[in-house]
């Protein structure tokens, strides 16, 4: 089954993006009003990193644009390759993230002295935690049904947020009931970085495969062969290439035909062979057939 229209597509990312974004800001005024009035440092600073993710919010609503515009003379392809721009940026930004905690945490380990502050900064952390896990969930959702990995690894910018507010609920706790226990803050935010480095590496390789212009797996490969073979007229294929685009593919490839057939039976199989991949095959966007006359 292929995926819903490309406007509905661009509109459920608007949506989902932009509720992000409006989730982001209103974050971080709470945080900071809370923090402030709680004496924590740690929410403060905590409202800035929520601050700081509405980036790849407007990344992803400035690249949607793009990516979702038709080919043109000087894009013949069209424009997803931006889409795997914005989901490396995105990867980066996240890795950025993982690597700033990581080196704090480390940094501040035998910093145990913290303030006493009030419970009412524990509301910024804890309502982060749920707000950015329902995002989360919601954004990741509609990254799989339009099939964006731009959407999808903004997803885990959401959910990585969730995580860093941890530390700082820890923190606040620890900081409000019993000073001594400051340590943990440490250990869970070195925790939450390697974690978050390693989503950032699984957002980043099939972006780089993409810009680098892997193509599409094995399993791909052969479903796409088969399809091809199954097509009346076709009595063989090979030379197949791909190349990825977002989620989708292009495909080249080779058919051996009756090399007594006419070149206009010839040209209605190379095209019944092309529909029979963009209807059936693995998310297949366009393919270019070339015939060749079968020899016994």
């Amino acid at each position: 089954m292929k995926s819903a229209a490309p406007c509905d597509n661009i509109c459920q990312i608007r949506r989902v993006t932009w509720t992000g974004l409006a989730v982001n800001l209103g974050l971080s005024a709470v945080k900071f009003i809370v923090g402030w009035l709680g004496s924590s440092q740690a929410v403060i600073a905590d409202a800035v990193h929520s601050l700081s993710d509405m980036s790849t919010d407007l990344a992803v609503l400035f690249g949607v644009k793009i990516w979702s515009a038709p080919p043109d003379a000087n894009h013949p392809y069209g424009h997803r390759r931006m889409e795997a721009l914005v989901t490396t940026v995105i990867g980066l930004i996240l890795a950025g993230v993982a690597v700033l905690m990581g080196y704090h945490a480390l940094a501040t380990t035998r910093d145990l002295d913290i303030q006493k502050t009030g419970w009412i900064a524990i509301s910024g952390p804890f309502l982060s935690i749920l707000l950015k896990e329902w995002l989360y969930r919601w954004t990741v959702k509609v990254g799989r049904q339009v099939k964006s990995s731009a959407v999808i690894a903004n997803a885990w910018h959401h959910r990585s947020d969730a995580f860093s507010s941890i530390p700082a609920l820890m923190a606040v706790g620890a900081a409000s009931f019993n000073p001594g226990l400051a340590f943990l803050d440490h250990i869970g935010a070195m925790l939450i970085s390697l974690f978050i480095l390693k989503v950032s590496w699984d957002i980043l390789y099939p972006a780089l495969a993409e810009l680098t212009d892997q193509g599409a797996s094995e399993k791909d490969h052969a479903l796409i062969s088969e399809i091809a073979m199954s097509v009346d007229g076709v009595r063989e294929a090979h030379a197949i290439r791909t190349r990825k685009f977002g989620s989708h593919i292009h495909v080249d490839m080779h058919i051996l035909v009756d090399p007594d057939m006419t070149v206009r039976k010839g040209h209605q199989i190379s095209e019944d062979v092309k529909i029979a991949l963009i209807d059936q095959g693995p998310e297949v966007m366009d393919v270019v057939v070339h015939l060749e006359p079968y020899e016994s």
